[in-house]
């Protein structure tokens, strides 16, 4: 929904004036804000009043509940008369429906698991025109989450890695999880590490390194045949990564 808001703004007789700047610049912040989220998308000081002690908006908010709570959290709203104005599309309106583009929903994450994976002794392919290759077999370990948890299957997982010249790791990880109740998952994953020279040379002597301090994220597809995880088979996931000495970890998401 789309509304008109108009601002009034009395400062009280004899406000410290370091109140006064205090809320004005939090004001300017929080307008800031409200326009990368999506709720405020135009704002403007009328001809009659160019004291900028009056404003009209343009607010997108889900219900009037929603933009009277967002503007009652804004820092000069005590100090403010506020009206607002509900509006509806017009039928002559150039930007309507049959031309705007729609709003698309917002994704959010959702935890899926934490997945331990013990490392084996990695099979050196050598330097190929694409970058260095190599194998790094998952020779075990657990995974645990809300909804499931179980055990890597090993001998059927690994990490078909390219190394670049930079030390950008490409990983092609593909692996099976064994749920608790006995359960296979098939999961296949494409990831990207990269950091520093100084961090990627500590990663590469064994040392543990700070996830913080490089970036290891994944994207993945999870297969299985049992009903009552099919729910996975229609997800994207993606994951955040570290690599330790004699393992890595990952905490798995599903987009919503």
């Amino acid at each position: 929904m789309e509304f008109l808001v108009e601002f009034d703004i009395h400062i009280p007789e004899g406000a410290p004036e370091s109140e006064v700047e205090q809320r004005v610049s939090g004001e300017v912040a929080a307008a800031e804000q409200l326009a990368r989220e999506g709720h405020l998308v135009r704002l403007w000081t009328p001809n009659h009043a160019p004291d900028g002690k009056k404003a009209l908006g343009l607010f997108r908010a889900a219900s009037e509940a929603e933009l009277d709570a967002l503007l009652d959290a804004l820092p000069l709203s005590d100090w403010m008369q506020i009206s607002v104005t509900p509006l509806e599309p017009h039928p002559n309106d150039p930007t309507s429906s049959r031309t705007r583009a729609p709003q698309l929903p917002r994704p959010h994450l959702t935890l899926v698991h934490r997945l331990e994976a013990t490392l084996g002794e990695v099979l050196d392919l050598g330097e190929f025109p694409q970058g260095h290759r190599r194998i790094v077999p998952w020779t075990g370990g657990t995974f645990t989450g809300p909804k499931l948890s179980g055990k890597i299957v090993p001998g059927a997982s690994a990490d078909w890695q390219t190394v670049l010249h930079d030390g950008t790791a490409l990983g092609d990880i593909r692996y099976t999880l064994c749920t608790d109740g006995g359960d296979l998952l098939y999961v296949e994953s494409r990831g990207v590490r990269h950091g520093t020279a100084e961090v990627l040379a500590r990663l590469g002597r064994g040392d543990d390194v700070d996830p913080t301090e490089y970036t290891f994220r994944t994207t993945a597809q999870i297969a299985t045949a049992a009903p009552a995880f099919d729910w996975l088979n229609k997800g994207v996931f993606i994951s955040v990564a570290s690599r330790q000495a004699t393992r890595v970890i990952y905490d798995t998401y599903l987009v919503g």
